[in-house]
Order: C-alpha cells, then sequence, then structure tokens
C-alpha cells in the first residue's frame, strides 16, 4: 500500500475513497492516457469516468469521425468511406483531426484516448508531437466470441442518440426508444459481417501495438475485460496510479 501511495504521489494524483484526480501542482507534464483493445472491449464505457476522475477531456476518435461526418466535413467524407466498410481510416485523415483537437485549451493538462492510436505508424507521429507528456498506454483484453456477442446487439436512437443492446439493455418496447420514442437502428459498422471484418483488421494492424508500447518502461498495462464494469474500472484507477512493475 505504501507503494501505491507513493507512486499515486509521483504521478500528481490524490485519491480518497478510490477516487482521484491530477494534482496540477505536482504534475508538469500533460498527462495522456491512451486506452487501447478491440472494438467493443469497452474502452469509451471507461474513458468518460476516467476523464472525470482524472478532469482531463476524453477523446474519442470515433466521436470526432461521426461529428465531421455530421457536418460533412471534407474529412467527415474521407473517413465515412472507410468506417462503413469495416477498415481503417488513413493515418493523415486521422492525424488532422485528432492534432486538430489536441491543440485546443483544454488539453493543456493531458487527455484521454480512445481509438488511437490504432497502427504502430500513428503511434510513432504520437510520441513526436507529444514527446514531453507523462504517456500510460491501457490495453483491454476481451475474447472475440464476447466482442461479437457485445457488439452485433447494440442499437441506438436516431433522434436522441440514447444507447441499447438487445441482450444486456433492451427497450422497453423493440424497435422503439424509451425516451422520445422515435426508432432504434444498428450502426452500419456494428452488424456482425462488418464487426468480423474490423476485428481482422485490428487483429493485423493494431495488436502490434501492443509490442510497440510493451518494449518502453512502465508504459502498458495489461487488464482482463471480461470482469464486470465496476471491477475493470476499478483495475483501470490503479493501471493509471501504479507502474506496471511495481
Amino acid at each position: 500500500m505504501r507503494v501505491l501511495i507513493g507512486w499515486m504521489c509521483i504521478l500528481g494524483v490524490v485519491m480518497t475513497n478510490e477516487s482521484f484526480s491530477l494534482n496540477r501542482s505536482v504534475i508538469e507534464k500533460p498527462f495522456v492516457v491512451i486506452l487501447m483493445g478491440p472494438p467493443g472491449a469497452g474502452k469509451g464505457t471507461h474513458a468518460k469516468p476516467l476523464a472525470a476522475h482524472l478532469s482531463i477531456p476524453h477523446i474519442s476518435t470515433g466521436d470526432l469521425f461521426r461529428e465531421h461526418i455530421s457536418i460533412q466535413t471534407p474529412l467527415g467524407r474521407k473517413a465515412k468511406t472507410y468506417i462503413d466498410q469495416g477498415k481503417l481510416v488513413p493515418d493523415e485523415v486521422v492525424l488532422d483531426m485528432l492534432f486538430a483537437r489536441i491543440s485546443l485549451p483544454d488539453c493543456k493538462h493531458g487527455y484521454i484516448f480512445d481509438g488511437f492510436p490504432r497502427t504502430v505508424s500513428q503511434a510513432q507521429a504520437l510520441e513526436k508531437r507529444i514527446h514531453n507528456a507523462l504517456v500510460i498506454v491501457i490495453n483491454l483484453n476481451v475474447s472475440d466470441a464476447l466482442l461479437v456477442e457485445r457488439i452485433s446487439g447494440r442499437l441506438t436512437c436516431k433522434k436522441c442518440g440514447k444507447s441499447y443492446h438487445k441482450k444486456y439493455d433492451p427497450p422497453l418496447l423493440t424497435g422503439q426508444c424509451d425516451v422520445c420514442k422515435d426508432v432504434l437502428y444498428q450502426r452500419d459498422d456494428d452488424k456482425e459481417e462488418i464487426l468480423k471484418k474490423r476485428l481482422e483488421v485490428y487483429r493485423s494492424q493494431t495488436r502490434p501495438l501492443i509490442e510497440y508500447y510493451g518494449h518502453q518502461k512502465d508504459v502498458l498495462r495489461e487488464i482482463d475485460a471480461t470482469l464486470t464494469p465496476g471491477e475493470v474500472f476499478h483495475l483501470v484507477l490503479h493501471a493509471v496510479a501504479v507502474p506496471a512493475q511495481v
């Protein structure tokens, strides 16, 4: 326990009853947390409460893509053609979106990346951009079978955006949002056939990042994301506070 407290102090972390946030007077470098894992591993689920605990913004490449797509920017139109096919968006498009976002004032003290980087080349480009930051990479491990069940059952309201799951969180009435009564739909990239392509792409192109970050001292943390959400988040909290080798 003394080791844990000591490292939390080094990282500028204040913790009380499992709740902690960054102490700006202790840590001067930007604090960057990278959440990795295949589609459906829970990156978005855990990124939001983690961002609240650490008082830094949660930056999701998926959210950035959807924002650019919804207002039909040139970058958004390019990204959509790849996303709809279950393919990775080219680096130049991703990097333009991400670097524009982290240049905003709210990212001064750090941020949480969800869904980026996805390739070693992206990681290298990021490293050049944030060479002075304190970086922690968390890899959420889940089997492909469980991922297919999790993602292929997701539904979203067309009007208000509320999310549901056919098995774990179904709407009161099939195909209808409980809140605004509008129609629920399944995103193209959540359909099973597209999802399997996404997993193939992940295994072939993104998985090498584990080896890349694994070679860097005290950067990578591995977490079993098949546990309950509460258990996984508890592990995530400790992962950002304790070096992997302690």
